[in-house]
């Protein structure tokens, strides 16, 4: 028997529920992954709640779309990957879970200095920072404001815009100071004079900013310090984006993805896994719990004061 994680209704995080079903075969173009950790992500809650569009239920759905684990069986049509692989999955339906169906083209060998909890936090947030930059064209010799740079996405962010060279200012709580110095960024507290403050540290101006904190104040000193709009994105504040003229991906907003833009989310998960095998990229996981306690996972998920990963353990 397998164990997952389904909701049957919309709402809170007591919706969630833990049951048991027969344990997943490999269809002939797909593969079984016996999951050894999930990573919980806030489109995980918005999906649950019925915050984020989404089919009709019609009955039981599963949850969440990254994880890592040891593949347990290969179907027929699949070549490359052999049972008792170590992968990353990325995209899969019903992650929260001791098994999982994927496809190939959702999975990554995992290097062996690489944790399974590591593994499992990487998809979400390393494949987003890395597009938002990637399609905001960030480079040496630009200075980046990051919205909200103490979460999983700020933390990529930050590492990914530093290694290639550009200037990065990160909002967070004084409390997370110290972990964004530790990355490289120059960290500012969000609140009454923002603008002052981030103009106090960067007298040559901001030339990019990531909004991956989505309240009024970071579009509003977004808007104040940048003046080229299409280099101002956000990847929360989707469905509004157009009134405001920036650009956005994902995060409610109703254009989709452009297939180099998924590809370029595609293309991070191999790239970090690698670098942080070398140690030269971070994952913080502030949070393992067990598969049972998934409620709790999105609850304080929820919060939005999450620093790095919560990760579910089956």
């Amino acid at each position: 028997m397998s164990r997952v994680v389904q909701y049957s209704r919309f709402g809170g995080p007591e919706v969630l529920e833990v049951v048991d079903i027969a344990t997943p075969t490999a269809p002939p173009d797909g593969v079984v992954v016996e999951v050894r950790a999930a990573g919980v992500n806030p489109i995980d809650s918005k999906l649950r709640s019925g915050l984020r569009a989404s089919p009709p239920l019609n009955g039981p759905r599963r949850v969440g779309s990254d994880g890592a684990g040891v593949v347990s069986e290969v179907g027929a049509r699949v070549d490359g990957w052999s049972v008792g692989d170590e992968v990353i999955v990325r995209g899969a339906d019903g992650a929260y879970a001791t098994h999982v169906v994927a496809s190939p083209q959702q999975l990554v060998a995992k290097p062996q200095d690489l944790s399974w909890e590591q593994a499992a936090a990487i998809g979400v947030p390393a494949g987003t920072a890395y597009q938002a930059l990637k399609s905001l064209r960030v480079g040496r010799g630009d200075t980046l404001l990051i919205h909200g740079g103490s979460g999983g996405v700020g933390q990529a962010a930050v590492q990914f815009a530093r290694a290639w060279g550009a200037t990065v200012i990160a909002t967070a709580s004084a409390a997370n100071h110290a972990r964004l110095t530790e990355l490289g960024a120059i960290p500012i507290a969000y609140g009454p004079g923002l603008v002052d403050r981030i103009r106090a540290v960067a007298p040559q101006g901001v030339d990019v900013v990531l909004d991956a904190a989505g309240t009024a104040e970071a579009v509003e000193t977004s808007l104040a310090l940048v003046r080229d709009r299409d280099r101002i994105g956000t990847i929360v504040l989707g469905a509004r984006a157009a009134e405001f003229g920036i650009r956005a991906w994902a995060g409610g907003s109703p254009v989709p993805l452009t297939p180099q833009e998924q590809s370029l989310r595609r293309e991070a998960i191999g790239a970090v896994a690698e670098l942080v095998a070398k140690g030269e990229f971070e994952i913080e996981i502030s949070r393992r719990l067990p598969l049972e306690s998934a409620a709790e996972a999105q609850r304080e998920s929820e919060t939005g004061h999450v620093r790095g990963k919560i990760v579910l353990v089956p």
